[in-house]
């Protein structure tokens, strides 16, 4: 390599690992340097409904979640279970399907976190 060293060299992500850290290098999963850690916020869960991008089809946002790794995504699928819906979590944001804000709401506040609609 010319200037960039192996840990600058940008690579974010490849078809065989999926998300690379940007500073070690690895496979996010296999991060070594801490790069996921637990996000920062206000503490305060804003849950919202998007539609954008997504033919009309509405879904449940909910951000602002301090959970990092596998306790965000144990929360996603305790929300999908009590939904009765699918959905996913990308870059730190559970995306819920269909309009479930208020049900939402309230298992977050049963769970100890101060949560809010956000929105329209």
């Amino acid at each position: 390599m010319s200037k960039k060293s192996a840990k600058n060299s940008g690579l974010v992500y490849s078809t065989e690992f999926g998300r690379m850290c940007p500073d070690c290098g690895k496979p996010v999963d296999a991060c070594v340097c801490g790069q996921s850690a637990v996000p920062q916020g206000d503490g305060v869960v804003r849950v919202s409904r998007e539609t954008a991008g997504r033919k009309g089809k509405g879904v449940t946002v909910v951000k602002g979640v301090l959970l990092a790794g596998e306790e965000l995504k144990d929360l996603a699928k305790h929300l999908k279970q009590k939904c009765g819906v699918g959905g996913t979590v990308k870059d730190g944001v559970i995306e819920i399907q269909g309009d479930h804000r208020d049900l939402i709401v309230e298992e977050l506040k049963k769970k100890g976190f101060t949560a809010k609609k956000a929105g329209g």
